[in-house]
């Protein structure tokens, strides 16, 4: 794919990001988090639930050990989840790093399941940005139809928001057709004020989806953290008439979980965003739980974990 060719134009910083301008209700924001945690879901609510969970997800591997074997072997779980069930639907996509893209591209070509890779110095993004650029076109050339990047947190935490958004920007434009999915880090950020200053800046500087976290440091998505930019994807929705995309990762690693993020989803972005289109799941341990889940809903046992392939 190349990205010599695109419609696609830099946006210039509004006057109004240069400063945090939504102060965060914490206490607020807490309550309605565990609110959604208390949800009674059907049964006949929690199957539909739980099979859409693993449309969402973007199966992820981004360990030093990665080879092409694991690869092409987690591209198959993808697109065939519990090859004994055909109702379960695949995954939205597959996440891994540059250099495996081909390997994925070649295992999914046709199957409508995403290649995702991660770019820009991931994850502490600490390279210098032609670096990441160059990182980012080479990928999408391999056949990447998503890019995951990480934020510059230190310009963030500085004050720097101008850096912060051209380098989304510039990231944005050399993507050219791919989505770009930017991750903010949040447990890096310090406080909803500046998560939703940060998910403010990654909109409108052209990013597709705003992503919890790199999933490499303790603190990852958490239901706070996660309703605080789907209220920052909310009021960007209600001001532009743009959708954005929201994806937690790292950390949610059971089904209730899961079913506990949609109900969320839900009550506070409606139906719409209830798609892979527009939601997602950075998933490297959910999806067996969720498997696990599934069966027993349909047939009244568990599975043994031993029973699904690791991810």
């Amino acid at each position: 794919m190349s990205n010599n060719v695109t419609s696609i134009s830099r946006p210039a910083m509004p006057s109004a990001l240069r400063h945090p301008a939504v102060a965060v209700d914490k206490t607020g924001i807490e309550t309605r988090a565990a609110a959604f945690t208390k949800r009674s879901i059907k049964a006949g609510s929690k199957l539909q639930g739980l099979k859409l969970a693993v449309s969402m997800m973007d199966l992820t591997t981004l360990e030093g050990a990665d080879s092409p074997g694991k690869v092409s072997a987690m591209c198959q779980k993808a697109m065939h989840p519990n090859p004994a069930d055909p109702d379960v639907p695949s995954t939205a996509a597959v996440c891994v790093y540059p250099n495996l893209v081909p390997v994925a591209a070649q295992a999914l070509k046709g199957s409508g399941v995403k290649v995702a890779a991660v770019a820009t110095a991931f994850p502490s993004g600490h390279s210098p940005l032609p670096l990441k650029l160059d990182e980012v076109r080479r990928t999408v050339e391999m056949g990447a139809d998503e890019i995951d990047m990480v934020i510059d947190r230190g310009a963030m935490l500085a004050g720097d928001y101008a850096k912060v958004f051209d380098e989304i920007a510039q990231t944005r434009e050399a993507c050219g057709q791919a989505h770009l999915k930017v991750i903010l880090e949040t447990g890096e950020l310090g406080d909803f004020d500046t998560v939703r200053h940060a998910s403010d800046i990654a909109m409108a500087a052209g990013a597709d989806f705003i992503k919890t976290s790199t999933g490499k440091i303790p603190s990852a998505a958490s239901i706070p953290v996660t309703l605080v930019m789907l209220e920052a994807i909310r009021d960007h929705y209600r001001a532009t008439g743009k959708m954005i995309g929201m994806k937690p990762a790292g950390g949610i690693r059971t089904a209730k979980q899961a079913l506990h993020y949609l109900v969320m989803v839900k009550e506070t972005m409606g139906d719409a965003w209830l798609s892979p289109n527009w939601f997602r799941f950075g998933a490297s341990t959910l999806l067996n739980d969720v498997l696990m889940q599934i069966e027993w809903l349909k047939s009244g046992r568990y599975q043994s974990p031993d029973y699904f392939s690791l991810d």
